[in-house]
């Protein structure tokens, strides 16, 4: 008889471990969310749903069309919107309060001027500088010293353009004066106005002209006289999708995004 109270307590225990069990394996989130330590940071599962619209450097034009629809394959329900321009644009948006999620310039400085408004930067690519020819290169260009020619209607994006402000830093640094038939608000019009013959040459990023083969010809730079240019991204803080903007973000820097952004001609950070 003494054994009884014993037995029943035990009986007790093992139907209350019994039912602690399923407890356990729903974990000790009440509110049905997943828990984030259970899942990769940037997975799919672990990043909300947004629409988030992507402030980015006009040279990113081609390659984050590509890197947009990846990312939205590897997020359903997620939406990008890319809003391109040279960077010192995108800066006075974000100073002008634009709504906007991310930033992504083609320099550190455009970035720096925005310093309170954005998470810290990562530099997710490099790139570097070539000239752009007509298609056949008719003028024959070979190098930086020809665009220092009077005769050649040389055109370069705007002094406070990344884009421009690496071809006078390399210019400068050669002694060679350019006197440009027009200087463009970004590097993609530099481009464009060279594709179309309104100038022989101009100064454009080694992926802007990938972008273009069979209407422009490319001449490379020596490293020695060359400039590498920095993109820098982050979340904006005032996004209404900060978390989103982060994920989003942080996948720039990922072996996928890695790997599109390389594919496109784009260097290593």
């Amino acid at each position: 008889m003494s054994q009884r109270p014993t037995r029943h307590r035990a009986a007790a225990a093992v139907m209350t471990a019994a039912l602690l069990v399923p407890l356990a394996a729903c974990g000790n989130d009440d509110d049905g969310k997943e828990d984030p330590a259970a899942s990769p940071k940037g997975s799919a599962g672990s990043v909300p749903k947004a629409n988030l619209t992507v402030l980015a450097a006009a040279s990113l034009t081609n390659v984050f069309k590509t890197a947009g629809a990846a990312y939205e394959k590897a997020h359903p329900g997620t939406k990008i919107t890319f809003s391109f321009a040279g960077s010192q644009e995108l800066v006075a948006q974000v100073k002008q309060g634009a709504p906007a999620d991310a930033l992504i310039t083609a320099d550190a400085k455009s970035m720096h001027g925005v310093e309170g408004e954005t998470g810290t930067p990562a530099v997710i690519a490099k790139n570097r500088l070539v000239i752009a020819t007509v298609e056949g290169n008719p003028k024959k260009v070979d190098g930086l010293k020809d665009l220092g020619d009077p005769r050649l209607k040389v055109v370069l994006a705007a002094p406070e353009v990344p884009a421009g402000k690496y071809s006078q830093k390399i210019l400068d640094a050669q002694k060679i004066t350019v006197k440009p038939v027009s200087q463009e608000p970004n590097v993609r019009a530099v481009l464009s106005k060279v594709e179309l013959g309104e100038a022989d040459a101009g100064l454009v990023y080694k992926t802007d002209a990938d972008s273009a083969p069979g209407k422009v010809d490319a001449v490379a730079i020596p490293d020695a006289q060359n400039a590498i240019a920095e993109y820098p991204a982050a979340a904006l803080k005032g996004s209404k999708n900060a978390e989103a903007a982060a994920a989003f973000v942080a996948w720039l820097s990922s072996p996928e995004g890695q790997k599109i952004l390389q594919d496109a001609g784009f260097q290593k950070p």
